[in-house]
């Protein structure tokens, strides 16, 4: 039964084949997505942070965002209305940062900092990524040509 249900989430012709190069292409982008947690995390904790921990947090961050984002805006909900999305966007966000703080080891005002960080050297990465490769994340930064 629960075999049925999972292949109903994925197209019947992705195969096997298919379904091994789209978890191997989840671990790579899941690695790539942590390097600048991970660079952002060193700088402020002061090179204590390890790749492990900066996965673990990139990994742990946007589950615990959406369970946060969904439960309060489900509750909140019916008791404000539709204004309960904007709290449970500011709650989901402090609770991702919350995860930053219990990884690494930081005040709040350090996991706010690595989450800045992080955004600013995925920005840089990118850019340099798309002018010595010219590999961009399509529609982020602007065709000059």
């Amino acid at each position: 039964m629960v075999e049925q249900a999972a292949l109903r989430v994925l197209p019947p012709e992705l195969g096997l084949v298919g379904i091994i190069v789209l978890i191997i292409g989840l671990l790579i982008l899941w690695a790539v997505v942590s390097i600048p947690v991970w660079l952002a995390a060193k700088v402020v904790t002061g090179g204590k942070a390890s790749l492990g921990s900066a996965m673990a947090a990139t990994l742990l961050g946007p589950i615990v965002y959406i369970i946060v984002l969904f439960v309060v805006d489900f509750f909140l909900g019916a008791l404000i209305g539709a204004s309960a999305f904007v709290w449970a966007f500011i709650l989901a966000f402090l609770a991702w940062l919350g995860v930053y703080k219990a990884v690494f080891q930081t005040g709040w005002l350090g996991a706010f900092a690595i989450a800045v960080l992080a955004v600013l050297v995925f920005i840089i990465l990118s850019a340099l990524l798309g002018l010595l490769l010219g590999i961009t994340i399509p529609g982020f930064f602007p065709r000059l040509v």
